[in-house]
């Protein structure tokens, strides 16, 4: 097709002919010429109207691309994926380069988002396994009711019952302790090393009991048997956390049950000392060997005694060179674990909250009132309500992730999701406040839930909430500050006896819960802090 479509002879006398009649002629198939003014055959126009557009033809083809296109760049990497040059551009489309036709393509197509079909949420969680979880965070308070005749003795400096002071001390430190462990296996697991989350789960655990234990035996004063349980309460705080982070909730609710089950008989029969004893050993020996039975000990025990013949074996001047030592930190290549630093702030956050539910159910005994204004159903409300609060922060992430898909501009995204975050905390203080009030009158002896003690509940409850909430975006830094400050805060005014209890509760807790609310909308408000 590179030559003339009008050839030359063998027409007559020269005369320019069709290229294919003159193949014609040459095959004597040609039809008899006609009169030698004859004019050349034309071709006829067609009939089927003017030519089309070829930017019509592009733009239906790429609609559904150029219609979900948020800015022209979308569509000029589009065209440019198909394998479109400037050249073949500007011959086909007339425009000057792939950008110029993204341009006119976004003006001339309407904006169409379509919402995709089926989508799974992947926050959606069943509520039955959260409402465990819950109740497994509650039900070692019922080893206290099943102990309480062997912790029985005169009241402390404080005025507590005894032993009070120092099962509290080591709890608290266990609490800790369980906060930074748990963060630091949940790495490796999202990391997908199961077996190093194993393997700190074997290490940390018995640290941990050995630094509840400790810290209970620092407090002097209490009876005999306390320092046995504050053990024990050390022990299963240890097993507890290495079945709760590998996900055996199910196992740990069966090591659970004859404690459980002795407990609720105790309130309406007198167990004998022996049978109560031997109750609350069973299952501590049941969870503290199932969870023997999740760690990797015998491979932990091999490596460990790897490593020691290693280092026994080595002569001081031998060994391999640690290359690694000269090279970059852009050079190493090896793969890197969790920073011991970043589980930290968890503990630090596990503390202060711990302290401040700590104080609204002793705070008005440490600040010298009397033993029953104790508030246990307070804090036992706030520990069963950690279920449905794990429940209901899944359900604000999957109605975060609803209004990323729904909302149109930044403002109407903030807006869905203040809209979330006031359902979601209403319905955790209505779960806690329900909880409060069944508490309180179930418990006996239990002081009356005035004003200021629900508002105080309803202020340290969205403390929790929220802090946790944080914790889930990875903010725990911002939360922990928060929360430890009102410890401190509150802990000061407690020992230097500045103010009324209940309302210095009551301002703290209010300012905690204004700065972490505060923090919430400014941190949750932007649509990428939701990746």
């Amino acid at each position: 097709m590179s030559g003339s479509l009008w050839l030359k002879p063998p027409g007559p006398d020269g005369v320019r002919v069709p290229a294919g009649r003159a193949a014609a002629a040459r095959r004597g198939t040609a039809p008899p010429p006609g009169p030698a003014d004859a004019l050349p055959g034309i071709p006829r126009p067609r009939r089927e109207g003017p030519a089309a557009d070829p930017m019509d033809e592009l733009a239906a083809r790429l609609r559904v691309f150029v219609a979900a296109a948020v800015h022209p760049d979308e569509i000029a990497a589009v065209l440019e994926s198909d394998g479109m040059t400037d050249e073949y551009i500007r011959l086909t489309y007339g425009r000057h380069d792939s950008f110029a036709l993204a341009e006119e393509l976004y003006d001339r197509v309407p904006r169409a988002f379509p919402e995709p079909v089926d989508v799974p949420d992947p926050w959606k969680v069943s509520l039955t396994a959260c409402l465990l979880r819950g109740v497994i965070f509650a039900l070692p308070g019922l080893a206290y009711v099943l102990g309480a005749p062997l912790l029985e003795g005169p009241p402390d400096r404080l005025g507590l019952p005894a032993g009070t002071l120092t099962l509290l001390a080591g709890a608290l430190i266990g609490w800790v302790w369980d906060q930074t462990l748990s963060h630091r296996a949940y790495s490796w697991l999202g990391l997908g090393d199961r077996a190093a989350a194993g393997r700190t789960l074997l290490l940390g655990a018995p640290a941990g009991s050995l630094l509840g234990t400790a810290a209970a035996l620092t407090v002097p004063g209490g009876p005999p048997f306390s320092y046995a349980f504050a053990a024990g309460q050390a022990l299963y705080v240890g097993a507890a956390t290495v079945l709760l982070v590998l996900g055996r909730e199910r196992l740990l609710l069966r090591a659970l049950a004859p404690m459980a089950a002795g407990a609720v008989l105790a309130l309406f029969v007198d167990l004998p000392v022996p049978l109560r004893v031997a109750l609350l050993v069973l299952s501590l020996t049941a969870a503290c060997t199932l969870a023997v039975r999740e760690l990797p000990l015998a491979e932990g025990l091999r490596t460990a005694g790897r490593r020691i013949r290693g280092r026994a074996q080595r002569r001081p001047g031998e060994g391999p060179v640690r290359w690694q030592m000269l090279r970059g930190a852009e050079e190493d290549s090896r793969p890197r674990g969790p920073r011991l630093g970043d589980s930290v702030p968890y503990g630090v956050f596990g503390l202060g909250t711990g302290l401040l539910v700590l104080y609204a159910a002793l705070g008005e005994v440490l600040a010298g009132g009397p033993a029953e204004a104790v508030a246990a159903p307070s804090a036992v409300a706030l520990t069963l309500s950690m279920g449905p609060a794990e429940w209901l922060l899944h359900r604000f992430r999957s109605g975060s992730l609803a209004g990323l898909r729904a909302a149109r501009s930044p403002r109407a995204f903030r807006r869905r999701m203040l809209t979330t975050l006031a359902r979601c905390l209403a319905v955790y203080l209505l779960v806690l406040l329900a909880l409060g009030l069944t508490g309180t009158l179930l418990w006996p002896g239990a002081p009356g839930l005035t004003a200021v003690r629900v508002a105080t509940l309803l202020l340290l409850g969205t403390v929790m909430w929220t802090g946790l909430l944080l914790q889930s975006f990875g903010a725990v830094r911002p939360a922990a500050v928060v929360c430890a400050s009102a410890a401190v805060a509150q802990s000061a005014a407690l020992l230097t006896g500045l103010g009324q209890p209940r309302l210095v509760q009551l301002v703290v807790a209010g300012a905690a819960a204004l700065a972490l609310a505060t923090l919430v909308c400014l941190l949750l408000g932007r649509a990428t802090a939701h990746r």
